[in-house]
Parts: structure tokens; sequence; C-alpha cells
């Protein structure tokens, strides 16, 4: 139904994209704050590691849920107020918790954060199926899957540094400050509808079209496979993500900033994975996604292994880890994080899609943040006042969560082609 020629340049077009690509960036700085700082919030005596896998935890499933609610209202509303808005409470969030919430309060504002969090995604994805629909899909959704990274590079390094010179207070304040910024980007240059595309049905007509469109995808087994080949994959990716600085400061001697300097290049490298896959697989797959998504996740629990299994000591080692573990992610997220079902659906029902996949996803990842931080402190012991850490457990949980994502997509891959293409 939205179809633009993508061949020519487009001033309103490129605005749409850099709205997206950088506001969902700064959507993640908003998310991500909280990762940098559990190691300074438990030393400061504030919060202990499992009242932050709580409060992690209550992000990914409100986010889960709101993924879902969210990427079906995101069908039917306007996406540059749905997205800018949704965008403004997530920086309040981050601007109270600087204040030094409770912990209950602190659990539900981070709840209330990953429901307006969810909002980003469809709304981005939307953006980008109305604006360059008429060819090259997988090409722009990689540049805008970098997006992710962009987020994460920006939290690891800017936000770290914040932490590390004025306290863990001054990580989600500056959070917040950035935060801002991309709610004055998103409604400065997110334009709904190209023009002339504007949808014909009105009112209750276009709604009925909508939900007629949105069944079709609910229907679509496909979908339904990719999402759970996703939620495994998103435990790998935010097992790293969440504790990956908690890891590399307890397990391997690191200071905050080395560590998050390390998890940062995962993300810088990430950047590569994300823009390079959609292109990659548009010009040599010929638009085929699961042959590269199962190389990228074979790569991806490589890097895990050589992360989690190689003692303290070997620096360069840990680099190379996090550089394949950047870009093997930084692949799947585009992939199976939202491209292989957005390739599937109609325009009209491309939130409710990633909704799908989104539901799955992130309560995988907040399964994930509860028992990571389960196992943590459940190993943990203190020596001479000093936290001893055994992750041998946490080890086992992320590796076989990788493995699980690889098999299912290997099952896809190996499917008949008539029931794949279903």
């Amino acid at each position: 139904m939205f179809r633009v020629n993508t061949r020519t340049f487009n001033p309103a077009r490129a605005g749409v994209f850099w709205a997206v690509t950088l506001g969902y960036g700064l959507f993640y700085v908003c998310r991500l704050s909280i990762n940098v700082l559990k190691k300074s919030i438990v030393d400061d005596g504030f919060l202990t590691e499992s009242q932050l896998g709580i409060i992690g935890s209550a992000l990914f499933f409100s986010y889960a849920v709101g993924k879902f609610v969210n990427g079906f209202l995101a069908d039917r509303v306007n996406i540059r107020y749905f997205m800018g808005g949704s965008l403004l409470v997530c920086a309040l969030v981050n601007f109270l918790l600087g204040l030094k919430a409770p912990f209950l309060l602190f659990v539900g504002l981070w709840a209330l954060n990953g429901w307006f969090q969810s909002a980003g995604a469809p709304s981005s994805v939307i953006a980008l199926k109305r604006w360059y629909g008429g060819g090259g899909m997988g090409t722009v959704y990689g540049f805008w899957s970098a997006s992710h990274n962009l987020g994460e590079a920006v939290t690891f390094i800017f936000t770290a540094v914040m932490v590390g010179s004025y306290g863990w207070q001054a990580g989600f304040l500056s959070a917040s400050a950035l935060g801002l910024l991309g709610v004055l980007l998103i409604l400065l240059l997110l334009k709904p509808f190209p023009p002339g595309a504007e949808p014909q049905l009105k009112g209750l007509e276009r709604q009925k079209d909508i939900s007629r469109h949105q069944l079709t995808v609910l229907r679509m087994p496909m979908i339904w496979v990719l999402a759970l080949a996703s939620a495994f994959m998103y435990v790998a990716r935010y097992a790293v993500n969440s504790w990956g600085i908690f890891y590399f400061e307890a397990e391997k001697g690191y200071t905050v900033v080395q560590a998050s300097s390390l998890i940062a290049v995962s993300s810088v490298c990430g950047i590569v994975g994300t823009v390079f896959s959609g292109l990659i697989s548009d010009k040599l797959f010929k638009g085929d996604r699961n042959r590269p998504a199962v190389i990228a996740s074979a790569v991806n629990l490589l890097s895990l292994l050589m992360f989690l299994f190689v003692p303290r000591g070997y620096y360069w080692v840990d680099i190379a880890a996090m550089v394949l573990f950047g870009l093997s992610i930084g692949i799947l997220i585009c992939f199976l994080g939202g491209l292989m079902a957005v390739d599937m659906a109609p325009a009209e029902a491309v939130g409710a899609a990633a909704g799908v996949i989104g539901i799955a996803s992130y309560a995988a990842a907040g399964i994930q943040d509860i028992l990571s931080g389960y196992f943590i402190e459940g190993r943990k012991r203190m020596i001479d006042e000093i936290a001893v850490y055994d992750f041998s457990a946490i080890r086992i949980f992320w590796i076989v969560a990788a493995c699980c994502s690889l098999a299912l997509l290997l099952v896809i891959l190996l499917r008949p082609k008539k029931t794949s293409s279903q």
C-alpha cells in the first residue's frame, strides 16, 4: 500500500530515517543506563544484586507485554507523537531515578520505563516500511538496526565516564538529558506518511482493515518460530549487555571504565554487523536471511565461549570475544529481531509482527535477568570482606540459551522451502 521511490534522494525521507535511527538509539541510552551503574550501586550499598535482577526483569516483562500491545497500537496511531511522547516519559523516569528512589519505587519506575520503551521499535519499523517499502527494505532496516548499537556505545562510554567521575546518580541524569534531545529530534523530523500515501480508508473502516491484516500476522507459523529463536538469542544478548560489565569487573578484575569499554567494543562492532547484514542478505543471498542468520548464531556461540571460559589476564582475547559478539549479535538483532518477520507482514500490520517477536524476546530477557541475578548472588562468598563470585552456573545458562537459538535457526533453515515461506 505504501510505495515510495527509494532511488532518488528525498530530504523528508532522509529526515525520517535519521529521526528513527538516532531517536531509537537514545531510547537505548534511557534503557541501558542501569547496566553501567550496577556495580557502583551495589558497592554503595543502595541495592543488592538480587534487587537489581528484579528491577531489570521489571523492565523486560513490562517491555515484553508493551511491545505486543504497543506494536498493535502503533499501526493505528500517529507514530510521530507516539514515539516522541514515549521517549519523553523514559527520559523523565531516568531523571527521577537519579534522585535516588527507594527500591519499590525504583521497580515501579523501571517497569514504567519498559512499557514506554516498547513503543520505539514498532514506530520506527512502521515508518521505515511506509517510506522505504518500494525496495531495498533489508538494506535500510540494517542501517536502522545500528541504532541499537549507537545507543549501547553512547551508554557504555559516555554514561560510564559520568559514573566514574560523578557517581551512579549522574549516570541516570545524563541519560535523561540525552533522551530529551531525542524527543526534540523525533518531533521535528518524523513524518508519519509519505506525501500522497496517506491511508484511503478512514475511521472505523480503516481500523477494521488493520485488524484483518493483524489477524493474518498472528496466523503465520513462521512468525512464532522466529519469536522462539529470537527469545533464546535475547537471553544471550542481554546476559552480556546486562551483566557483562559486572562479570568483567568481578571475574576478570577490570575497572568499571575498562569493563564498560570492552562492552562498548561489542556495541561498536555491532554497528558493522547491523549496517551490512541487510545489505549482504539483499545482494549476496538474494533476500534470504536464514543462511546468514545461522552463520551469525554460530559465531555468537563461539564468542560467548571465549568471553566466559578464558580466564583473566588475556586482554586481547576479551577484545576479540567482544568483537565477534558484537558483529554476530548485530546481525541477529537485525534478522531475528524483526526483519525476517517484517518481510512477511503487510505494511498495515508491521507493528503487529514486531509485537509478536518483541513479547517473546523480552519475556525471555526478563527471565534471564532474574535467574542471572539469583545465580550470581546465590554463589557469592565474602572473604576478608571482599565479594568472591562463582560464575559456573551462569556460564551454563547463557551458553545453553545460545545453543537453543542456533538449533532453532537450523530447523528453520532445513525446513521444506514451501513451508518456510508460509
